[in-house]
């Protein structure tokens, strides 16, 4: 799996700090705020693919995305984050680079909606956003 110069990542579900997740999606997430944490669970136990981004000294979970997908063709990227005091050292795009070139659905379409990052995610060949918030990356036809 991939590496960024003092993170690692990891597709490994168990590995996954949930309470992380938690905190980051009740507190700091401007879109995930209205969930409770049986649905935060939920959604981690029903992805496809989940991928964390863990700091390399201290081996504690840094950042967070997870897919849904139906395995084929497309996938939906979902809650990517990274928490703040790691942010600008590469560790979001490494993030997403695991996700979504480093895994299986590297040749699929994938989906997502947000109201930011968009430059990141042109990086990774998301056309820009329709109504400020769709962005789609077509599949990649081998």
């Amino acid at each position: 799996m991939r590496s960024a110069q003092g993170y690692e990542f990891d597709d490994d579900a168990a590995r996954i700090d949930r309470d992380v997740v938690w905190r980051f999606l009740s507190e700091d997430a401007y879109w995930g705020r209205w969930r409770d944490r049986d649905i935060v669970e939920r959604q981690i136990d029903g992805a496809w693919r989940v991928v964390g981004a863990y700091h390399q000294e201290t081996g504690s979970m840094v950042g967070f995305a997870r897919a849904l997908s139906d395995g084929v063709s497309l996938a939906y990227l979902a809650d990517v984050f990274v928490e703040s005091a790691h942010r600008g050292r590469g560790a979001g795009k490494a993030l997403v680079a695991a996700m979504i070139e480093d895994g299986p659905g590297v040749n699929f379409r994938w989906m997502l909606h947000t109201v930011d990052g968009h430059s990141l995610y042109a990086k990774f060949g998301f056309a820009p956003p329709d109504h400020d918030r769709y962005l789609e990356r077509p599949e990649r036809l081998g």
